[in-house]
């Protein structure tokens, strides 16, 4: 009797596709690949001199995800491209979570964040893709706009094999072993760099001069992942020994400035490449586009509001202050000014949970449990509470990464236009609200560590 094989979990499918896409980027961009083997590095000195943190990462079942951890990017240019994205990002367990407006940093697009949101799925593969929407409503040129348009609405970025296979797991609730490879396949297709454009050298720089990931965008067959990030531990090792390894970073690190307990985000990249492309016309043009780079993150607790609005008002006064030049000119000065304003965020903690800055996540030790409330339990042993990693995105840093790699000329100017509504529309789904996820995970893991203590 023959036998129906088991679907794959979305969880393996999404490993599976986190490796494939690391090796399309490792053969596409080399420089990348001198990046993971620095990282690698750079972490493993942290965990050999640094006892308590490998014990800590090991006691909350993190330490395996670190050296597997990756986000990626892109760009799209329809809703409907962002609609297939989420179901194909769905077959992998990914989901939207999220909505960042980059245009209040003059950043035509507006974003969401497909990642796994479970803490099982997480730590099995924890990969996400910051994923962008073009605002062609953002273009002043109507002519310019309703071109680019016309040009983004001929284009398909998914293979007809991608999409009947995500027809298939929506209408089975899963893939077998052998679909889930020749998903993995054609799905990574999608995000392929093709250095034959879609434009004429000319639409392409009028395109160019109306904002660079305009060009970006419209220009080639399909969403080409622009970075996958690797994580480490300590950033600012990565950042010093970048140029020993042939690779310039930006100048400085985007986020909170370095810290005892580090906070959301931080992030670093090197120079975006500069490509080879052909431009079709009655006598194909060479030319070359600008857009792929290298980037670097190291993530520290998950804000409450409280404690991110005080993140923003301490980033804003720097900012007041100084605005980091793109030619690192001032990078010194930048963070200085960073440091000195950050202190007013507690360091400790203790500190942070005390004031309700950050979210934590409970579990029991093990250790005996005389009568008393969850601060009790916590000074007496019995429980232990940690800082639970921020999994999602900061608007001015990413803009910040975008900027650095297009130049003093690639920053311009839109109005602050925040559209989290046409965005759902145009997705077809709610986007997870961050706060209300982190306050989930934190309150469910009091109660079920209260609940293993025989607590009510």
């Amino acid at each position: 009797m023959s036998t129906t094989p088991s679907p794959l979990s979305p969880d393996q499918i999404r490993a599976r596709f986190s490796s494939a896409m690391s090796a399309m980027y490792r053969d596409e961009v080399p420089a990348y690949g001198t990046l993971l083997s620095l990282v690698a590095e750079v972490n493993g000195d942290v965990l050999a001199r640094d006892a308590g943190l490998a014990a800590d990462l090991a006691a909350t079942d993190q330490l395996q995800r670190i050296s597997e951890e990756r986000h990626g990017a892109i760009r799209l240019g329809t809703a409907a491209e962002l609609a297939t994205m989420r179901r194909l990002f769905a077959v992998m367990g990914m989901y939207p979570v999220g909505y960042y407006d980059l245009s209040e940093a003059g950043v035509p697009v507006h974003s969401t964040a497909f990642r796994p949101v479970g803490e099982a799925a997480l730590r099995h593969n924890p990969f996400r893709v910051f994923t962008s929407l073009l605002r062609l409503d953002l273009i002043a040129d109507p002519a310019l706009r309703a071109e680019a348009a016309e040009i983004l609405a001929r284009r398909s970025i998914f293979t007809p094999a991608c999409l009947s296979l995500i027809e298939k797991a929506e209408a089975e609730g899963g893939l077998s072993e052998e679909d889930a490879d020749r998903f993995v396949a054609e799905a990574t297709k999608t995000f392929r760099w093709h250095p034959d454009a879609l434009v004429s050298a000319d639409l392409y720089h009028r395109l160019h001069d109306a904002h660079r990931l305009v060009a970006d965008v419209v220009s080639f067959k399909g969403p080409h992942i622009n970075h996958l990030t690797p994580r480490t531990l300590d950033i600012d090792a990565v950042q010093e020994g970048m140029p020993a390894v042939g690779i310039t970073p930006k100048a400085v690190i985007e986020g909170p400035p370095r810290r005892k307990c580090p906070i959301l985000l931080r992030q670093t990249s090197f120079k975006a490449l500069q490509e080879a492309v052909t431009f079709p016309g009655e006598t194909a043009v060479s030319g070359s586009h600008t857009a792929r780079f290298g980037e670097i993150e190291a993530r520290g607790i998950a804000l409450t509001p409280k404690g991110r609005a005080l993140y923003d008002k301490l980033l804003d006064e720097v900012r007041a202050r100084i605005v980091p030049a793109a030619d690192g000119s001032n990078a010194a000065e930048y963070n200085a000014v960073l440091a000195e304003v950050f202190t007013a965020f507690p360091d400790s903690w203790d500190a942070i949970r005390a004031q309700g800055l950050g979210y934590f996540e409970w579990s029991t030790t093990g250790k005996p449990a005389a009568p008393g409330d969850a601060e009790a339990l916590l000074a007496a042993g019995a429980l232990r509470c940690d800082p639970i990693v921020y999994e999602d995105f900061l608007p001015v840093s990413a803009a910040g990464i975008f900027q650095s790699n297009l130049g003093d000329s690639g920053v311009q100017e839109f109005a602050a236009s925040p559209n989290q509504r046409m965005f759902e529309a145009d997705l077809g789904a709610a986007v997870l609200d961050e706060f209300a996820h982190y306050a989930g995970i934190e309150a469910a893991s009091l109660k079920a560590s209260l609940q293993a203590l025989g607590r009510a």
